[in-house]
């Protein structure tokens, strides 16, 4: 048996990921479709519109046969680790054979010939991005550019694109873990990564929950056009998760030098933040002035919310390279016998039920830990209980 996976956050899940999915079975060629799936937080540095259990059940609703869970730690990290982290995980899977991602241009070869460039680093290359780092500017955007001026024979588009960006990061996770595992990239249908403009049927992410808060008339019709019937209904009901305030909280009572080491944090970016929110309590005021050429939105948000979780750049290197674990969350019926066979085939145990907890050794069982907090804050946040050790048959 062979699993073709994809890497996803489902947030939330739509049409243009249904299609990706039966496009990913079709063209791999193989006979079961594997989703690893961010938990309760994204790496916008916001929580999930809806929990884990039911963005994994909508996908294995639509076309994913099991979902499972990428560690918290990996979930809210930049591009380099939340690939790393969740590529260590599939790789650990013998029946993983391919990785399907979307992109807006390239083919397999271009992608793999630009993740080797990247790995080649010459030593002019390394003076231009310890140069381009001095700043603070984020790692991947200062390699990228120090690839570029070296004159590295490369796709720019590759290096510059969204969603191009992240499946150059897959590929160079794939051959940092010399994984067998063939990259499958299917170019994106409808709006682009970060487009806010609603199109009749395949409209982003962002746009659609732009469209969830909106709620009004226009906004319903333009969903029930993008969400399959189930989501839907699910986003019909939806009610925003207040967390601002709490990553602010958290960020005032932390020890800046702890929040310091937050993956995402660089060149005292968190006392910029704190200084920031002392005079701007207002969330959104905060991050304006925040926000600058070096510092996006989504970057700042990450540290608020890496810090709100206790996260810290080195644990978080140290549990991409040591063995995990391979949680689900759900499982389609049918088969589900021989897919969770498959899955507790590999080199990280299979965690299905509250006792498979005990098979985790110190690394696995500390990144463990942080999810089990990260679904216990989400709880909290959101006013609702979801379970930790549960995997859904659906």
């Amino acid at each position: 048996m062979k699993f073709c996976a994809v890497i996803c956050e489902y947030n939330p899940f739509h049409n243009g990921h249904r299609y990706q999915l039966a496009e990913a079975r079709a063209r791999s060629g193989c006979d079961k479709m594997l989703c690893i799936m961010s938990g309760n937080f994204t790496q916008r540095g916001e929580p999930a519109v809806f929990d884990k259990y039911r963005r994994a059940r909508h996908a294995v609703e639509n076309g994913a046969d099991a979902v499972l869970e990428l560690p918290a730690a990996f979930a809210v990290a930049p591009a380099e680790l939340f690939a790393r982290g969740a590529v260590h995980i599939l790789a650990s899977i013998p029946s993983v054979t391919a990785l399907a991602f979307g992109c807006e241009s390239g083919a397999k070869e271009d992608f793999m010939k630009t993740a080797r460039a990247t790995l080649a680093e010459s030593k002019q290359f390394r003076a231009a991005l310890k140069e381009n780092m001095k700043d603070g500017t984020s790692y991947i955007r200062a390699r990228n550019a120090a690839l570029l001026a070296s004159g590295a024979d490369v796709d720019e588009a590759l290096l510059t694109s969204p969603n191009n960006i992240l499946g150059t990061e897959y590929c160079r996770a794939i051959l940092a873990e010399n994984a067998a595992i063939e990259p499958l990239p299917i170019p994106r249908v409808g709006g682009g990564y970060a487009d806010t403009a609603l199109f009749k049927d395949f409209s982003s992410a962002t746009a659609l929950r732009a469209a969830m808060r909106d709620g009004s008339r226009k906004a319903k019709k333009a969903l029930k056009g993008n969400l399959p019937g189930e989501v839907y209904r699910a986003a019909l009901a939806y009610s925003p998760i207040g967390w601002e305030k709490a990553v602010l909280c958290a960020l005032l009572a932390a020890d800046p030098a702890r929040t310091a080491k937050c993956p995402d944090c660089a060149e005292g970016l968190e006392n910029r933040i704190r200084s920031m929110t002392r005079t701007n309590p207002d969330f959104q005021a905060m991050l304006d002035k925040v926000v600058s050429k070096r510092y996006t939105a989504a970057r700042v948000r990450r540290v608020l919310m890496q810090n709100f979780l206790g996260l810290e750049r080195e644990n978080v290197l140290e549990w991409a390279r040591t063995p995990l674990y391979v949680r689900t969350l759900a499982v389609k019926k049918e088969g589900a016998e021989e897919t969770l066979a498959a899955l507790g085939a590999g080199s990280f145990p299979l965690v299905a039920r509250k006792s498979d907890y005990t098979l985790l050794k110190k690394e696995a069982l500390a990144c463990f830990d942080t999810d089990v907090r990260a679904n216990e804050m989400y709880n909290v946040l959101s006013g609702r209980h979801t379970g930790e050790f549960e995997t859904l048959f659906v």
